[in-house]
C-alpha cells in the first residue's frame, strides 16, 4: 500500500495522511527529540532506528490495513507529529493480541495545542468504522499524564498495570462506539 493508498484524513486544522520517503528528516528529528521519547521509546532514536520506523509504517498499511499517519497543518503543512494503529506483537501480559494498539507523538513544539485530541479523534472515528466492534488498546507510561487525559477524552479506560520492557506501563481499552 503506497502512501496514496492510506485513507488522508482531515479535521478543522489538521490532515492526517500516509508518509512519504520525502518525510525522513521530520521523522528522524521528532524521534531524536529527548522530550518525545521520554514517555514512548525512553531514549531519543538514531537515523537508523527512525528510518526502520518508517519503513514500519509503510508495512503496518500494507500488511494489515491499518498504520499510522503523518500529522501536519493544513494551512502550512507544516509536520506536527504521529498518531495511527499498530500491531506490535508485544511481549507482554496480558496479551493485546487482536486488539489494535493506538498511539500518538508530538513534535515538542507542537504540543499544548489540542494537536492530538483533534487527529486522534479522526483516527478512532476511522478505527470504529475499520475495526468494528474490536477495542483498542494503547500502552501509557504512569508518569505521561498527558497523554493519559488524551486517552481518556477518547473513551479509554485503564484496564491493568504491567511491566514493559523492565519498565512500568498502564494498559488502557476503549470500546468502540455504538
Amino acid at each position: 500500500m503506497s502512501s496514496q493508498s492510506v485513507p488522508v484524513l482531515e479535521t478543522e486544522r489538521l490532515r492526517l495522511r500516509g508518509h512519504c520517503l520525502s518525510d525522513f528528516a521530520h521523522v528522524a528529528a521528532m524521534w531524536s527529540d529527548p522530550e518525545v521519547t521520554r514517555y514512548t521509546v525512553g531514549r531519543p532514536l538514531s537515523q537508523e532506528d527512525s528510518w526502520s520506523r518508517l519503513l514500519r509504517y509503510a508495512g503496518h498499511w500494507s500488511m494489515q490495513g491499518f498504520g499510522y499517519w503523518l500529522i501536519e497543518v493544513r494551512a502550512t503543512a507544516a509536520f506536527v507529529g504521529e498518531i495511527g494503529f499498530a500491531d506490535y506483537k508485544r511481549d507482554i501480559t496480558p496479551s493485546l493480541q487482536g486488539m489494535p494498539e493506538s498511539g500518538w507523538a508530538l513534535m515538542t513544539q507542537a504540543r499544548g495545542r489540542g494537536y492530538a485530541t483533534e487527529a486522534a479523534r479522526a483516527t478512532h472515528a476511522w478505527g470504529d468504522r475499520h475495526f468494528g466492534a474490536v477495542p483498542t488498546a494503547c500502552l501509557i507510561d504512569p508518569d505521561n499524564l498527558v497523554s493519559m487525559h488524551v486517552a481518556r477524552k477518547l473513551g479509554y479506560v485503564e484496564w491493568r498495570r504491567a511491566t514493559y520492557r523492565n519498565s512500568p506501563t498502564l494498559i488502557f481499552i476503549r470500546r468502540p462506539l455504538a
